[in-house]
């Protein structure tokens, strides 16, 4: 194949529509912009900032982000069900950050990570974790696991 021999896919490219050149061609007098008004004439047409005559939304915005505010040392913590440890971790082995990244259950070693209790739990886990419910400590324990709190991130 040689560079002369490339043409496009067939049906890939449009002829241009040719409009305002006569009745027979189908697009001919007012090229199909419709009869007189802003939409006719050359250079019509709102901008996009005009939303007819209703406030724009640009300036609509600044009164919108008044509303509350976001805490700067605010933790966003990573739920993790008690369900989910059995489909990942063996017995005995120890459930931590770094191990929840390594499984593929949170995405950062370095999140936060929130023990919550929906499910069951069969095997005894050591748990490390930045947050445990009260329901989640229960059923770890009575497992014959562990848990080890760690410091917020």
């Amino acid at each position: 194949m040689k560079l002369h021999d490339l043409q496009p896919v067939p049906g890939s490219n449009k002829k241009r529509k040719r409009v305002g050149r006569g009745h027979a061609a189908g697009q001919g007098k007012t090229a199909g912009r419709g009869t007189k008004g802003q939409g006719a004439r050359s250079g019509g047409g709102k901008g996009p900032y005009f939303e007819g005559g209703q406030l724009p939304l640009v300036r609509r915005l600044p009164f919108a982000r008044g509303v509350g505010f976001t805490p700067r040392g605010r933790v966003v913590f990573v739920p993790i069900n008690v369900g989910r440890l059995s489909r990942h971790f063996e017995a005995g082995e120890e459930v931590s950050p770094e191990t929840l990244a390594q499984a593929g259950m949170i995405k950062k070693p370095t999140q936060a990570v929130a023990i919550l209790a929906e499910g069951n739990l069969n095997r005894a886990y050591h748990v490390k974790a930045h947050r445990v419910s009260k329901a989640a400590r229960a059923k770890i324990e009575a497992a014959g696991g562990s848990i080890e709190l760690l410091p917020k991130p």
